[in-house]
């Protein structure tokens, strides 16, 4: 029987490559999102189910993996792709920001890995992939928020990482840098606080820097790629970087002096 995975947030981008390219390999696609019904291009695939799922809302959760195991009769991989940014100045984060960037980014992580492990410890093998990105392991200005849980999700993974391991589960993080998709359009959310107009000028010249790389950067496919690649390694490899440039920047944050490479950033960004 041909494997399953299991992908949140599959509705675009880095998602529907995903789906598009496991569909291709011959697996088992549960392409989950909150309105299904849209997505009737990928329904049309053989061998892949548009489910309902919303990584806020847990009972949603548990019935995605319920109608994933209903369809298929197993569930091997899952790929926790669902994500957003909320972007701009700290101080100007309102309450619902954090809590919709948090509870979107790694709550909803967290309630996905513990909808699914229940079934990985009964068979005793799984795979949970979880998109992180290089912000996890470095930061730019004016993406506190989504930096602070992407920072999370790689502590969550690396800790969970030895939980999982006696029960021969996976756990991996993907870890993309600036990738041609429309995070930069409708997957950002800025920060607006009323009269706050000190950090104007700064976070449009960031912004522009910022949207100059991702003009050239790859599409989503190479992410997917990459997500196909850790689904189906068998070692104990933990994290994958994909990107332009991503490798150089990580081994620059893993070598140099924190002041030289926040003066790099600050040269590049500001």
């Amino acid at each position: 029987m041909a494997p399953t995975v299991l992908i949140t947030g599959a509705s675009s981008g880095i998602g529907k490559a995903t789906a598009l390219l496991f569909q291709q390999k011959g697996w088992q696609v549960a392409a989950t999102m909150r309105r299904p019904e849209a997505a009737t291009d990928l329904a049309a695939l053989p061998n892949v189910r548009c489910v309902a799922l919303d990584v806020g809302d847990r009972p949603s959760i548990e019935q995605a993996v319920q109608a994933t195991l209903e369809a298929f009769g197993d569930l091997d991989v899952v790929v926790n792709n669902a994500g957003f940014a909320v972007i701009g100045p700290l101080e100007a984060a309102s309450e619902e920001d954090l809590q919709r960037q948090f509870d979107t980014n790694v709550y909803g992580v967290i309630r996905v890995m513990q909808a699914v492990l229940p079934h990985f410890r009964d068979r005793r093998r799984g795979t949970i992939i979880n998109v992180s990105s290089v912000g996890g392991r470095l930061a730019f200005p004016v993406y506190s928020l989504y930096h602070g849980t992407k920072w999370a999700v790689e502590g969550i993974s690396e800790s969970a990482q030895f939980e999982l391991r006696p029960f021969n589960i996976r756990v991996r993080l993907v870890e993309p840098g600036a990738i041609r998709t429309d995070f930069y359009g409708r997957s950002q959310t800025p920060m607006q606080k009323e009269g706050l107009t000190a950090y104007a000028d700064f976070t449009t010249k960031v912004l522009a820097r910022i949207g100059e790389v991702e003009a050239t950067a790859p599409g989503p496919e190479v992410v997917a790629q990459t997500i196909y690649q850790a689904a189906t390694d068998k070692g104990d490899r933990l994290r994958y970087g994909v990107g332009n440039g991503v490798e150089p920047l990580l081994l620059a944050r893993r070598l140099l002096p924190s002041s030289w490479f926040v003066e790099m950033v600050r040269r590049l960004l500001t």
